[in-house]
């Protein structure tokens, strides 16, 4: 077998050359005359066509299902007969030509039967995972292989049940998704006959047959193509019983045929618009003719058609003499073959197509934000959810030096939905700190921070969802007079409405008493609620626990993915042991309400003095902190895992998951803390939930008006009174 030594340099993309340079010839004649007369067979060589949606479709696969797999893919093509008489017909690959999921083996073909314009063939993809890779390809090895299944299946009889079998093709690829180039190449193996076939004669049908047979023809072949069984057969029997009187019969009718008596002509769908040469399928099937049949003259029916039914001025009529090669009786040895495609220039090499040019800058944006996440699954994280990620909405509560950072770093998780909420406009202290803003953003009084940011999220990614709320968030010890109690009471309903529709919520205001009503709710609705807090040069990063009074029944967690709850054995505990159990929120450690913490402040104390790496450091902490929430079993109702906790018994791929993280960056530390839930806390506490509950907007009204209601109403106020008459006797 002959297919070529080829040596080629991918950049600069010169010719392969190859000893079989010969085999793609000049179609424009009908070919050389041998001593005996007659002409030399030429076959117009099959061309391929890739519709754009196939690429689509490989690199959905490729960073989806198959990460670093290199194993071939079966593809199905489609060809059809000529019907333009100055166009040849392509074999196609379409987006349907790979199987949505290869591991299944789901047929592609089967979807496509009866359809007459796509006549399916059997294909296998090679997909290289470098372009070193794709160079250095056994590509004689691949070819004889594919050679060597078409001559198995005609020995075998396999062809006489499904022709298409003779059409076999296959591809070699490499995807470069970061520049979305594709260099690839087909191969569609014929079988060579020596000595050739000999061409005795070659007109058009309408001048071999007589009215009565062309008529009779037609209609046999336009029932044929019209038939859901039939349409994408691409190889029959024409049997001319009489005048008129014609059949096509499948090729397993062969010997029924010879038995009836009449003509019988080889008939094939003839991709070829040429008027002097049959297209490149006529190869295998005079193949298998002689093999099979031990023909040594045929009559072959080049079938085209014009206007979508058979044409006798298009399709052609061949005489042809054949002999069977030396050495095809033996099975075992496979003949030579040839068939690669030649590229754009004509000459023997790989294609090249870039789709960057052509795709949607938004679509282009997308498909590269996500790549280095779905290339996470290929190796270091097979589990990472990323549909979770990209459905889940997060509300970040603070648009400054915190709020900026977190959403930048959400955005590189692949979540698609964020909100942001904050009053203030840009100021020019702004940008160096708070990475969304620009100067831009800071003339003329300065833009709404929460409009900037969005603005500026959706420029760093179009794909975005990115609105911007300006409110104010109602908080305790900021008195609320008559006239402002209309908008506070909106505002309430507002951060309500907005944490209810929300997954996760970041508390990444600058004061304390500006995070109280927030975690309220939260407790309320069971958000997943991440607190990022600043101090000079040290930093709280937390998640909240679990909200009060819940079932396990209504509020059992689910497992990614997963439709129906899950045993755990933290499921199986009584609702009064996993109260006990659950986590701390901010203000769990507090013994006192908030109170307003903005009131005669020197100018260093109204502005948030950090070390300028803190917050980058604590917004990362928050968003990996949320993104192992998001893909723990338990979600919100996780225990804490502290420092030196042994991960690899648990099914948590991104390590452990810890309730606190305080850091100080002047001794570059870091520590891990776990708080359980007071039932004392202002915020969380299950009266402090069954009293909002109860009252609603009254009660957050009384707890912003009234500096000790929520110490009162959770015993704090008592508790401290014992503790100032509390006598300590110290012994010496």
């Amino acid at each position: 077998m002959a297919d070529g030594d080829e040596k080629e340099d991918m950049e600069t993309r010169p010719a392969f050359e190859s000893a079989d340079r010969g085999s793609f010839i000049n179609i424009s004649a009908v070919g050389g005359s041998s001593s005996s007369g007659h002409s030399i067979l030429q076959f117009s060589p099959l061309q391929s066509t890739v519709d754009e949606g196939f690429w689509r479709k490989l690199a959905d696969l490729k960073l989806e299902v198959l990460g670093i797999s290199e194993n071939p893919l079966e593809v199905t093509g489609f060809y059809a007969p000529m019907f333009h008489e100055q166009v040849s017909n392509h074999l196609k690959l379409l987006s349907e030509s790979l199987q949505p999921d290869p591991g299944r083996g789901t047929s592609v073909s089967i979807k496509f039967s009866g359809n007459r314009n796509l006549c399916p063939v059997p294909g296998i993809l090679y997909n290289m995972n470098t372009l070193d890779t794709f160079k250095a390809l056994d590509r004689r090895a691949l070819f004889n292989l594919e050679v060597q299944k078409i001559w198995e299946d005609i020995h075998s009889g396999k062809v006489e049940e499904d022709s298409s079998l003779l059409c076999r093709f296959f591809l070699i690829s490499y995807a470069d998704l970061k520049k979305w180039n594709f260099y690839y190449w087909f191969a569609f193996p014929a079988l060579v006959l020596e000595p050739p076939a000999m061409l005795t004669d070659l007109r058009r049908a309408s001048e071999v047959f007589s009215i009565e047979e062309g008529t009779a023809l037609l209609a046999a072949c336009n029932e044929w193509r019209q038939s859901t069984s039939t349409a994408g057969v691409p190889f029959f029997l024409v049997h001319i019983i009489s005048n008129v009187v014609v059949r096509l019969r499948p090729l397993r009718d062969w010997e029924a045929c010879q038995q009836e008596g009449g003509k019988v002509l080889l008939g094939f769908y003839d991709p070829c618009h040429l008027p002097a040469n049959p297209g490149w399928p006529l190869r295998n099937f005079l193949a298998f003719a002689v093999v099979r049949w031990g023909l040594e003259r045929a009559t072959v029916l080049c079938y085209r058609e014009k206007g979508g039914f058979g044409d006798l001025q298009q399709c052609l009529v061949v005489d042809i003499l054949v002999s069977t090669p030396p050495g095809w009786s033996n099975h075992e040895l496979v003949p030579k073959a040839v068939g690669w495609e030649l590229n754009s220039h004509g000459k023997l090499g790989p294609r090249l197509i870039n789709l960057a040019t052509e795709m949607d800058p938004k679509r282009l944006a997308i498909s590269a934000a996500d790549l280095n996440l779905k290339l996470m699954r290929w190796r270091a994280l097979p589990s990472l959810d990323l549909k979770c990620l990209s459905s889940t909405k997060c509300l970040l509560l603070g648009a400054g030096t915190l709020g900026c950072q977190v959403a930048r770093n959400l955005m590189a998780w692949g979540v698609r939905h964020i909100t942001l909420v904050d009053r203030g406009h840009v100021a020019m202290s702004n940008p160096l700190r708070q990475s969304l803003y620009t100067h831009d953003d800071c003339l003329n009084g300065g833009k709404l921070k929460v409009n900037a940011a969005a603005e500026n999220l959706k420029c760093i990614f179009p794909g975005v969802e990115a609105e911007g709320v300006s409110m104010t968030i109602p908080m305790p010890g900021h008195f609320v007079t008559a006239d402002e109690l209309s908008n506070i009471m909106k505002d309430c309903m507002q951060l309500k409405d907005l944490i209810d529709s929300h997954d996760v919520i970041f508390l990444l205001t600058d004061t304390r008493e500006s995070r109280w009503l927030p975690t309220l709710l939260c407790a309320d609705a069971n958000k997943v609620a991440i607190t990022a807090a600043l101090g000079f040069d040290t930093f709280l990063v937390m998640r909240h626990g679990a909200g009060v009074g819940l079932s396990i029944d209504t509020d059992a967690p689910k497992m990614l993915g997963q439709d129906g709850p899950l045993e755990f054995e933290d499921l199986a505990a009584s609702a009064s042991e996993r109260r006990e159990k659950r986590l701390g929120c901010y203000f769990c450690s507090d013994v006192v309400a908030p109170v307003d913490s903005t009131r005669n402040l020197t100018l260093d104390q109204q502005c948030t003095v950090t070390r300028p790496g803190l917050a980058p450091i604590a917004a990362a902490l928050a968003v990996e902190l949320t993104v192992s929430i998001l893909h723990h079993p338990l979600r919100i109702n996780a225990p804490a895992d502290e420092a030196g906790f042994d991960d690899s018994s648990v099914e948590q791929p991104l390590g452990i998951l810890p309730h606190q993280i305080r850091g100080d960056i002047a001794h570059f530390s870091q520590m891990l803390i776990k708080g359980y839930a007071s039932k004392r806390c202002i915020a969380c506490a299950e009266t402090i939930v069954s009293e909002y509950r109860t009252r609603g907007i009254d009660f957050v009204l009384e707890a912003i008006n009234q500096p000790t209601y929520l110490e009162d109403l959770t015993g704090l106020t008592e508790l401290m009174n014992l503790a100032k008459h509390f006598n300590l006797d110290w012994e010496d």
